[in-house]
């Protein structure tokens, strides 16, 4: 058998048994870094995108101001708890997600971005022991959001390999 051939047959045994996660390539310059240098999704993944999502309020009685949703960090942890959960409900998991777009507004009780609350958020789903992946990740500061209590809008896209078709009996 020629080399190639080996190769060829130990690789494709290699990603035959691969779990889920392993359909994206995470390219990653800096170890220690908290985000990646991008991602690649091999063809054929099954991919998810996910709107944009906003904080839900502390207490869902309470909804008017942004003192009712908290702080940038509180906001962050409250959008990729509804992230997780939206991913979960369609068979996804956080370790799935490749891609994530924070949009941030300044805090009107500073007047400025809270990127390392964003970031504390962050690192409470991403690079933490329960899912020690990271992603790929862009952040822009904007003026405003749909609402002024809100101050993070992510967006996510997950990738994970299709479900394997249904045996015919």
């Amino acid at each position: 058998m020629s080399r190639k051939l080996m190769l060829a047959a130990a690789t494709a045994a290699t990603l035959l048994a691969a779990p889920a996660s392993a359909q994206i390539t995470r390219i990653k310059s800096n170890p220690s870094a908290l985000i990646l240098d991008g991602a690649k999704v091999a063809a054929g993944s099954e991919l998810y995108y996910l709107s944009g999502q906003l904080a839900s309020p502390i207490d869902p009685a309470k909804a008017a101001t942004a003192d009712d949703f908290g702080d940038t960090k509180t906001q962050t942890v409250s959008v990729l708890k509804k992230i997780k959960a939206q991913l979960e409900a369609n068979g996804y998991k956080m370790s799935d997600v490749f891609k994530l777009t924070l949009f941030v507004a300044a805090d009107p009780k500073t007047g400025k971005m809270d990127f390392a609350g964003a970031n504390a958020g962050f690192k409470e789903f991403f690079g933490s022991a329960e899912n020690p992946e990271t992603v790929a990740r862009s952040t822009f500061q904007v003026a405003n959001l749909v609402a002024p209590q809100f101050l993070i809008e992510i967006e996510a896209i997950a990738a994970k390999k299709p479900a394997a078709p249904a045996k015919k009996k």
